[in-house]
């Protein structure tokens, strides 16, 4: 599992009993705020850029001018990282900033400023990320692919699975593209994801599950849940943060076994699965499984209280 950064049944979707508004959450979100300010001062970019994540998901306009400061950062995945996140709030104030940012000189931070220009309304900016995804750059190329995914635009799809059947692209290329195919929402990707999803491969089915999760729906449910009885516990706490996306908290259970028993692994490998399942918490949001959520922001390490704090915001903010 150390590439990860992460029985067919029919069932009804459920409401998950979220604690959005509750007093225990509220009282978290003072302690979520610091450490999201804390990790955008980082001096690692991987912090700084999961920061910069976490803030996006939490809706948290009121530090996006902060984001945008980081627009001027000396890592490349913080600048990217940055100009995502502008998109995905339509944070119009750093529109200014994002045109300047089409001049950068990573490709890669210039298709994520053309990215955010497009979710602040600029279609015209789309051709630069479509032309990106043609390069030789397989960063280039996998990057073009998620954001072309995450802007749901239809005429994309031809190149997307140009980009899934290309012989020459990496891996990583080719899963972006059939990710980006499902959050479009054409159907006909599903056959290729169910094939991730009963992979040998403990990687391909964690990658399946978040493919089968944008792709969503009932269908798209009942194949993640067949992921919660998985060998390997990232692919099941995985499977149930997507489920939690979907409104089924039948993944709770699986959260709930490794909180309370977690197996004895290697650090780096408890440092993952504790992010997994704190960014599990936010999506499920059961009273059960956030009493774990103080625990997870005094963790030891920076990315597993970023992830408890992205799920404070996520719950604190609703769904």
């Amino acid at each position: 599992m150390n590439k990860i950064r992460v029985i067919l049944v029919i069932t009804i979707l459920i409401t998950s009993s979220y604690c959005a508004g509750s007093e225990t959450v509220k009282n978290l979100a003072p302690d979520a705020e610091k450490i999201v300010l804390n990790g955008m001062e980082s001096p690692d970019g991987r912090i700084r850029a999961n920061a910069i994540e976490v803030v996006a998901s939490g809706q948290k306009i009121e530090i996006m001018p902060k984001v945008v400061e980081l627009l001027n950062d000396a890592d490349m995945p913080v600048r990217f990282a940055a100009a995502v996140a502008i998109g995905d709030m339509r944070y119009k104030a750093g529109e200014k900033k994002l045109v300047q940012m089409l001049k950068d000189s990573d490709l890669n931070v210039v298709i994520a400023a053309a990215y955010a220009l497009c979710k602040l309304g600029n279609q015209e900016y789309l051709a630069m990320i479509e032309s990106a995804a043609g390069t030789d750059d397989q960063t280039v190329k996998a990057n073009a692919a998620m954001l072309l995914g995450k802007l749901k635009s239809k005429s994309s799809l031809p190149l997307l699975y140009k980009l899934k059947d290309d012989p020459d692209a990496s891996d990583i290329v080719a899963f972006n593209a059939v990710e980006a195919i499902a959050r479009i929402g054409d159907d006909k990707i599903y056959s290729k994801i169910w094939t991730m999803l009963i992979s040998v491969y403990a990687d391909d089915r964690y990658i399946g599950v978040q493919a089968m999760g944008a792709l969503g729906g009932v269908k798209g449910a009942n194949a993640i849940i067949t992921l919660l009885d998985d060998d390997v516990v990232e692919v099941r706490l995985a499977a149930a943060e997507e489920l939690g996306m979907l409104g089924e908290a039948s993944g709770q259970i699986v959260v709930l076994e490794y909180l309370n028993s977690p197996e004895a692994a290697e650090k780096e490998t408890v440092e993952r699965r504790n992010t997994l399942a704190a960014l599990a918490i936010g999506q499920i949001g059961t009273e059960s499984l956030t009493a774990h959520l103080p625990k997870l922001l005094k963790n030891d390490s920076p990315f597993v209280r970023l992830a408890a704090a992205k799920s404070v915001f996520i719950l604190t903010k609703g769904r």
